[in-house]
């Protein structure tokens, strides 16, 4: 069992963490014709706005209740109900996302209360549909604010489904640890196997940095829509992506009586296996595997005996959000690598089954002070400065990574993205040994 420490320390000069509205946010842009309001000061608004769009290169549609020294005193209520009335009017959205800060959430908003009291007054709104979550910044990161967000999704009520879909239908409960780019791979893998998945959310219908026919959006243009909500009460199955989703799982099970499987990671032969054995037995073909992916497992193959030459025995420090910490320090020990030192930023199930013996839950404090002499650092664009120091190469992973481009797209996951990643760092070994 991997020892977990927390250094105890009076201050964090170099966070690992991103707050949890950022988390949230980034989940509800999966949502089709939404648009996230953060119920808060507009600088908690403009922070997570500003990662957003350096991250993705692209104009992310979020809004504030622009809370000010008065209304903190006196409460938010108007605040609230003026910034819903504005973005329904300017946005026209589908659905709209509610979210609470460190401020709101400190002065003890009641936002149940607060929402119940907005519906009785505006019962021409009855149809649209708000999602609340309380993502206050001091409790957990990007991953837990990610994770409430999404269970938030599931727990809401969007009405009366629409008439049937001739497909069965998949839930696929899609973690932080997935981009656009893993969530696009996974639709076309379900796909193959005749089956429709229903992804929450779909960041890939949303991030993916495709370019729309109008010029601007004041909501999201992609994503889950609220017809694909309504099918919820529909799906045959549930397949989780992330430790973290597991919660939002055991909520659809309790409203719908939907089965569920957990895959804590999506990288690497085996588990990749284990994935395509669960599809082919949900879908009317047991014990097939399309052809297409018998190939690209054979592709994995190949590039696991062409990477090891470069990856085993190397010394790698990584400091990442706990599911995609597990992910990723799995596949480097699988691989022979030597997991050197493990930081990351929250507590959670699965950092009691790391391969490495000590995680630590910290900052980049604790990275620079852990990592020397390692041959590599994988961790988000904020590890550059660190690496330059320790004069150690930089794999970019997680979020935000504001000095690459690419992110939309990019895949690291199934058979495919397993095999980019060994590539990937098997050629910063290859640079870097000359």
């Amino acid at each position: 069992m991997t020892t977990i420490t927390s250094p105890q320390k009076s201050l964090s000069v170099n966070p690992l963490k991103q707050s949890p509205p950022l988390g949230a946010a980034l989940a509800l842009l999966g949502l089709k014709g939404l648009v996230p309001l953060l119920h808060g000061s507009q600088g908690c608004t403009a922070f997570a706005k500003v990662l957003l769009v350096r991250h993705f290169r692209e104009a992310i549609p979020i809004a504030t209740t622009a809370m000010t020294e008065v209304s903190t005193i006196l409460g938010g209520e108007e605040n609230i109900e003026e910034a819903i009335l504005t973005l329904v009017e300017k946005a026209e959205p589908e659905l709209l996302g509610l979210l609470t800060t460190g401020l709101t959430e400190t002065r003890g908003d009641d936002m149940p209360y607060i929402l119940k009291l907005f519906r009785q007054r505006h019962p021409e709104l009855k149809s649209l549909p708000i999602i609340l979550a309380s993502t206050p910044d001091y409790k957990g990161g990007l991953q837990e604010g990610y994770a409430t967000a999404v269970k938030s999704i599931v727990e809401t009520d969007y009405g009366a489904p629409p008439q049937e879909t001739s497909q069965p239908v998949i839930t696929v409960l899609a973690g932080s640890l997935l981009g656009p780019g893993d969530v696009q791979e996974i639709k076309e893998i379900i796909e193959a196997f005749g089956l429709t998945p229903l992804v929450i959310p779909d960041l890939s219908g949303s991030l993916d940095g495709h370019l729309d026919d109008s010029e601007y959006n004041s909501k999201t243009s992609g994503g889950t829509s609220l017809q694909q909500l309504q099918q919820l009460a529909r799906s045959r199955f549930t397949i989780v992506i992330g430790e973290s989703m597991r919660p939002a799982a055991e909520v659809l099970q309790q409203k719908f009586e939907t089965n569920y499987q957990v895959f804590p990671r999506l990288s690497g032969l085996k588990t990749v296996d284990q994935f395509l054995w669960l599809l082919s037995q949900i879908s009317e073909y047991p014990d097939t595997v399309p052809k297409k992916y018998q190939h690209q497992r054979r592709q994995l193959q190949d590039a696991i005996l062409d990477s090891h030459f470069y990856l085993g025995g190397k010394k790698i420090s990584l400091a990442l959000e706990p599911d995609l910490l597990y992910q990723t320090s799995w596949l480097l020990q699988e691989m022979g690598v030597n997991i050197q030192a493990a930081v990351t930023t929250s507590k959670s199930p699965l950092l009691n089954d790391l391969p490495v013996d000590t995680v630590t839950i910290g900052d980049f404090g604790d990275l620079e002070e852990l990592a020397p002499n390692s041959d590599l650092i994988i961790t988000n664009s904020q590890g550059k400065l660190i690496a330059d120091k320790l004069d150690i190469p930089l794999y970019r992973l997680g979020f935000p990574i504001y000095d690459r481009l690419g992110n939309g797209t990019r895949c690291l996951t199934s058979y495919r993205g397993t095999m980019q990643l060994l590539f990937d760092l098997s050629n910063l070994f290859i640079e870097h040994s000359h």
